[in-house]
């Protein structure tokens, strides 16, 4: 992204956009009182996520055992509630769906890929699906401390265990036809990258065609395989990030609010929730609700205005898409592709 001398100034900044992630699938109800479990419960959590300001829905299901849910049955039911209750809100399905385990003990481990594709077949669609790019490492563990997991069911060591071993299966395989099936259904993939090298080979895709639309994505600093909370890295995601994508800063635990501090004084927008933090001040627990209050309390202070479900949707660029590759890396102000013959650097701009 290119920062001008202006780019600082509030004014010149878009309306801050509030994603929220309130369902917590790694966690089961008896780690928190803010899981809600009844599918009411679940709709109306949303609802006061959207009270409070978030625009954006990362959603998981779960039964009514509290379990999270890997039916797309229950997706559809949540999605369809969710339209009637939060209608401008972007839905935004987790592509995981569920990677907690089944058994104290058992792995915590993504889906097969069938499984995960049939989210292109969600009824009603939601406005977006996640998705990872390259298998790597997910020890969601590696940076939690003892205050972190405190009151969890990760205390209990198979569990962290489990945990400490999950990996994201997100080979080209699985990516590049998740891809081409979410773009057949008009369903806008949002990219989850932990570093630059993923971002690196979801540019290729876009140069070679294999997608042709906006490029919305977070850069998820949660450690293990992904990028750690070293405010230098951040800053060298934001530089390599193309100039006309969005990008949502996404972090963990405690270090939420300081990451998303940072996220709001550049421009850039900004994920809460307890799937990412259970807490506020050091050993006072933080609701989902609570988080996004704070959220827009940080904005405020630095004159930002926070995103209407209207103007969430303008810049998510939903129901946007494009014709080539060409034309993707043009929206994108990208470089062009090198022609036939030429030599140089190729300039955005420049055909």
């Amino acid at each position: 992204m290119e920062f001008l001398d202006d780019s600082l100034y509030p004014e010149n900044q878009q309306p801050l956009v509030i994603q929220v992630a309130p369902y917590g699938p790694q966690y089961t109800p008896s780690c928190s009182s803010d899981i809600p479990v009844s599918m009411k419960e679940q709709v109306q959590k949303a609802v006061d996520c959207w009270n409070a300001g978030a625009t954006v829905l990362h959603v998981h299901v779960r039964e009514e055992d509290g379990k999270g849910s890997k039916r797309m049955s229950k997706f559809n039911e949540m999605l369809a509630r969710l339209r009637d209750a939060v209608p401008d809100m972007v839905l935004q399905v987790g592509g995981s769906i569920s990677f907690a385990p089944e058994d104290e003990g058992a792995a915590a481990q993504w889906l097969d890929h069938d499984t995960r594709h049939m989210l292109a077949d969600l009824n009603p669609k939601p406005d977006q699906v996640t998705i990872a790019i390259n298998s790597s490492q997910m020890n969601i563990t590696e940076m939690l401390t003892a205050d972190d997991i405190q009151g969890t069911l990760l205390e209990k060591p198979e569990y962290f265990k489990a945990y400490t071993n999950m990996v994201v299966d997100a080979t080209p395989e699985f990516h590049v036809e998740h891809l081409k099936r979410l773009s057949e259904k008009r369903i806008q993939p949002h990219f989850m990258l932990g570093h630059v090298h993923q971002l690196e080979t979801v540019k290729r895709l876009i140069r070679k065609g294999l997608y042709t639309g906006p490029l919305v994505l977070n850069y998820v600093a949660i450690g293990g395989g992904a990028a750690g909370f070293h405010p230098s890295d951040l800053i060298e995601f934001v530089r390599r990030t193309p100039p006309g994508s969005v990008l949502t800063i996404e972090s963990a635990m405690r270090a939420v609010a300081p990451m998303n501090a940072i996220a709001i004084a550049l421009g850039l927008h900004v994920r809460v929730g307890i799937e990412d933090n259970l807490w506020g001040r050091k050993g006072e627990r933080m609701s989902s609700v609570q988080q996004i209050e704070q959220a827009v309390r940080q904005a405020r202070e630095l004159g930002r205005e926070v995103a209407t479900g209207k103007q969430a949707k303008q810049i998510y660029k939903i129901g946007e898409w494009y014709d080539s590759a060409d034309e993707t890396i043009a929206q994108l102000g990208l470089a062009p592709n090198r022609k036939p013959g030429q030599t140089g650097f190729t300039v955005p701009g420049r055909g």
